[in-house]
């Protein structure tokens, strides 16, 4: 598949733009996570998966987890660009009496295949949907975006066995690797994550997460059980926030959206 690289830089950009303005009025956390995973979500909403089937909660959809419930907001603007609810729900994020949670919730808007924030949830959740599609012969396939610091969680490596001892070929676990944790860098070594997904028995692919060109064929691949390594930078896109710990905590003040807003023109 052919990228127009300016369509996406723009496409991502924009949704970057959401991204700061919803955190500012909310006053709410987690930038970091959700401006290094965006590109990801781009891809996967835009450019792989059938919307449409997702839309109509078709049995042989696509499904997708955001497994690292706290970066909603990249997934919320993420669907809202592509017609799942109205741009203007995103004005309802993480308030009093609004529409979005913080956290991810099921219950609230079309998209929303599976609540999370409690980590090293999703693997598993998504591993069960992928067999029950197995068993129901349906088609699609499944996909979890999940965070280095997830990785960290024994009941991810359980998902991954079991994945692995059933060759479960239409499942995909995605690794949002940027280094960086709420409490610091790399707090528990795993420079060689590829390495121990295959140690498991997946396929194993590692890509530069905010290359499409990449992204894409690897995301096409089909045959699993895969985990494709998404190397990022947490904040990515605005200079003050690239690679920051901080960011995973702070919220944009006016100087800092506005900031924010003129390096993303």
């Amino acid at each position: 598949m052919r990228i127009d690289n300016d369509e996406h830089i723009s496409f991502v950009k924009d949704l970057r733009k959401e991204i700061f303005r919803m955190m500012h009025y909310s006053k709410s956390s987690h930038i970091g996570g959700c401006l290094s995973c965006i590109d990801i979500l781009y891809t996967l909403y835009f450019k792989i998966m059938d919307c449409d089937k997702i839309k109509a909660k078709s049995p042989d959809r696509d499904v997708f987890i955001l497994s690292k419930g706290h970066n909603s907001a990249a997934l919320y603007a993420t669907l809202a660009y592509a017609d799942f609810f109205p741009k203007k729900y995103l004005d309802k994020y993480y308030i009093d009496d609004g529409i979005l949670p913080g956290h991810l919730d099921m219950t609230t808007v079309n998209g929303i295949e599976c609540s999370s924030g409690s980590l090293g949830h999703g693997a598993s959740i998504g591993l069960g949907m992928a067999i029950a599609k197995d068993r129901n012969k349906n088609d699609g396939h499944v996909y979890v975006l999940m965070g280095d610091g997830e990785c960290n969680e024994g009941s991810v490596w359980e998902a991954v066995m079991l994945a692995a001892t059933l060759k479960q070929k239409n499942y995909t676990l995605i690794v949002d690797f940027n280094h960086l944790q709420g409490m610091g860098r790399d707090v528990i070594r795993q420079d060689n994550l590829a390495e121990r997904f295959a140690a498991f028995g997946f396929k194993t692919v590692e890509v530069n997460g905010h290359d499409t060109e990449q992204l894409i064929p690897a995301l096409q691949n089909n045959d699993g059980p895969l985990a494709v390594i998404a190397h990022t930078v947490k904040g990515s896109g605005v200079s003050f926030t690239e690679d920051k710990l901080e960011w995973h905590y702070k919220s944009p003040n006016d100087e800092q959206l506005e900031e924010a807003l003129k390096e993303l023109q």
